[in-house]
């Protein structure tokens, strides 16, 4: 019987994962990952602020734009920013260039993450890696105008990215207590952060108990755009279904479904006292909540620092997708037509008015009776007995009136200047007109 010798090297797939951290924001979250141990992922820290990056632990460090900024930061200008990392293109393209898949993670609002994230998500497609954005709005107390920038950023981003979370900063102040401090808010931030990265990562990088292909995961979430993240955690009798709930009422989703969702990432993480019928019944609930079309897959992870709690991280990709598959077979409808003037009329303010009523074009002028020929045949008729009339009532010296049609009833003319006839003639006028002329 012949021996076949396997190499068992050649039939490990685990997919080259990096994780960048851009401008200030996103060096944070890198620095908190690797403090809080995330496996299976290495680590690019990306700056304009020189001084910030020196101090990152990420194993591969780039300074953006020497000459731009000079290492001095992007001063909260976006523009900035991208100018920085379109000089130090050849340098992020080195960096990122054999990865599999690529985490893009930023702070919006300031000038490096939000400048300078969408060039590297780009570049990550542009080597073929699934790109994931990753990344932070505001608080409300940050000025209008960052928010705008963040704004802007994202929408930028979300034209170079496969899939793109967006993590609003405010929902955070929801889950904690008043007197937290400024420190470990930011810090929660921080973690949430890590959380969505290491949720989608421990599925695919090999640290899971139950791993899925790399292929599988880039079909779930190649090309579909926006994607909510939910995370729960649930410790006790209940605490499969109740930490699948948690994730499904996550503040992080602000409120929203993931019904309709085409694809869903599900990772459960727990202690080995985890059982069989608890994870089936968490990922069923969670199946259920997105419909029967969704194409899920999910990864168990055992990890004995969770003693009795079940965390379950739930990522819903598809929804930008669905949308444009919408946008596509609407069919214009025609605008409502507006409400009546009369509303309009009702809320200007009170003031003169003047109201014209169009001049009638004057009627062609008919041919005096002097110019009238009684002999000639061409005249009509009625006219040459009417030239007739008025020589017979000259030469007599009697008044012409005409005489009155039949059935009519000779009324005299009402005389405007009395007052009962101004008040009919007012009451016949809308409201408004009548007390403009009173």
């Amino acid at each position: 019987m012949m021996a076949i010798e396997l190499d068992v090297s050649s039939l490990t797939s685990d997919a080259r994962i990096r994780v960048v951290g851009v401008g200030g924001g996103g060096g944070n979250a890198v620095r908190t990952m690797i403090a809080r141990g995330l496996d299976g992922v290495e680590f690019v820290a990306a700056n304009t602020d020189r001084q910030a990056l020196l101090s990152n632990p990420a194993g591969i460090k780039l300074q953006l734009g020497k000459d731009v900024t000079r290492g001095l930061g992007a001063g909260a200008d976006p523009n900035r920013g991208r100018m920085a990392v379109e000089e130090s293109l050849d340098d992020v393209r080195e960096a990122l260039e054999g990865s599999d898949m690529i985490f893009v993670t930023a702070g919006m609002g300031g000038g490096t993450g939000t400048g300078a994230a969408p060039v590297i998500a780009r570049i990550g497609r542009e080597i073929g890696a699934l790109v994931v954005g990753i990344v932070t709005k505001p608080f409300n107390y940050e000025s209008k105008r960052r928010m705008a920038v963040a704004e802007n950023g994202i929408k930028d981003l979300r034209e170079h990215v496969d899939a793109l979370i967006v993590i609003p900063n405010q929902r955070i102040l929801t889950v904690v207590d008043r007197d937290v401090t400024f420190a470990n808010a930011l810090m929660m931030v921080d973690n949430v952060l890590y959380n969505a990265t290491k949720g989608i990562a421990d599925i695919i990088s090999g640290v899971g108990y139950m791993n899925v292909d790399f292929a599988d995961v880039r079909t779930v979430m190649s090309g579909m755009g926006d994607a909510l993240m939910g995370i729960g955690r649930a410790s006790g009798e209940h605490r499969a279904i109740e930490a699948a709930q948690n994730a499904l009422n996550s503040p992080i989703l602000e409120g929203m479904s993931i019904f309709g969702a085409q694809g869903l990432l599900v990772n459960v993480t727990g202690g080995s006292g985890m059982t069989m019928f608890e994870v089936s019944e968490a990922v069923a609930a969670i199946e259920k909540a997105a419909g029967d079309e969704v194409n899920l897959i999910h990864g168990v992870v055992i990890d004995e620092r969770m003693e009795d709690e079940i965390a379950i991280t739930v990522v819903a990709t598809g929804f930008h997708r669905q949308q444009e598959e919408k946008k596509a077979t609407v069919v214009p409808v025609a605008a409502p037509m507006a409400g009546p003037v009369i509303e309009i009329v009702r809320q200007q303010p009170e003031r003169d008015v003047v109201v014209e009523t169009p001049t009638p074009s004057p009627a062609p002028a008919a041919p005096s009776a002097s110019d009238i020929d009684v002999n000639d045949i061409n005249v009509p008729t009625y006219l040459r007995r009417q030239r007739e009339r008025d020589q017979d009532h000259r030469q007599t010296g009697m008044p012409h009136t005409e005489p009155p049609s039949s059935g009519s009833v000779p009324v005299a003319a009402p005389d405007p200047s009395q007052p009962q006839m101004r008040r009919a003639a007012a009451g016949s006028q809308p409201a408004f007109l009548r007390k403009i002329m009173d």
